[in-house]
């Protein structure tokens, strides 16, 4: 066997690896995206839709709800923060942020007194900011977990590139993390409309399975799917 189709190889198991994980992730975003907007009754992975009903209820003048979504959004931003934080100091990045996912989603599945909803609503909504830490790249195209319009409209660009003569074809795994959204969506409706609340304890469980899976990917190619941290350069000061 060559080098040249040795690497090859080991690229399209490394790539298969990573879409198989986005779309189990994106899978999960859309089971707690659904369970949590049925359940609450606002986005909790959507942000640009909190953002234009928070608009709206700003000119409504319904200040609680604008107040309760700006929140939510700013929660969203610091679980971001966390799950990067997570990863960059854990060994096994992807199980480590997916288990703290998980015990997120858990600790929301236990608040469940009336009086306790907007807890319940903000620990979902960091859980859905910190599982986007769990990969953020395949093979150097970036990749959205909890959110398909950035990766809709590299899929619609991919289009447009190749309809005027670019044959490469990339931009079709940004297809993935829809599909898995769409179905997750569906499977977390389904199964709220079943169970009522006890399906934040399914997903929850969903989150550690998906958890103890990856750790049987090896630490050098989860540290692939993972943006690095640039080197610091200090500035040279002048004599």
């Amino acid at each position: 066997m060559t080098r040249a189709r040795r690497r090859r190889i080991i690229r399209t198991r490394r790539t298969l690896t990573g879409l198989a994980l986005v779309g189990s992730i994106s899978f999960l975003a859309g089971m707690t995206d659904a369970t949590g907007l049925l359940l609450t009754g606002d986005f909790v992975s959507f942000m640009t839709g909190n953002t234009t009903r928070a608009a709206l209820a700003l000119s409504e003048g319904n200040l609680f709800h604008a107040a309760v979504l700006i929140s939510a959004i700013l929660v969203f931003v610091l679980g971001n923060a966390a799950g990067i934080v997570v990863a960059h100091v854990s060994q096994r990045r992807i199980f480590v942020v997916l288990g703290c996912v998980g015990l997120v989603l858990a600790l929301a599945s236990i608040v469940s007194a009336q009086s306790m909803m907007l807890p319940r609503f903000y620990l979902i909504v960091c859980s859905m900011g910190m599982v986007n830490a769990a990969v953020e790249h395949i093979e150097g195209l970036p990749i959205g977990l909890t959110y398909v319009t950035g990766a809709l409209s590299r899929f619609g660009r991919g289009i447009g590139r190749w309809i005027i003569g670019d044959r490469r074809v990339e931009w079709t795994i940004q297809i993935v993390p829809w599909a898995g959204m769409v179905l997750g969506a569906i499977a977390g409706a389904v199964l709220t409309r079943l169970v009522g609340a006890h399906a934040l304890w399914l997903v929850a469980i969903f989150a550690m399975a998906l958890a103890l899976a990856a750790m049987f990917i090896p630490r050098p190619l989860q540290r692939r799917f993972n943006q690095k941290l640039a080197p610091h350069r200090s500035t040279p000061r002048a004599n």
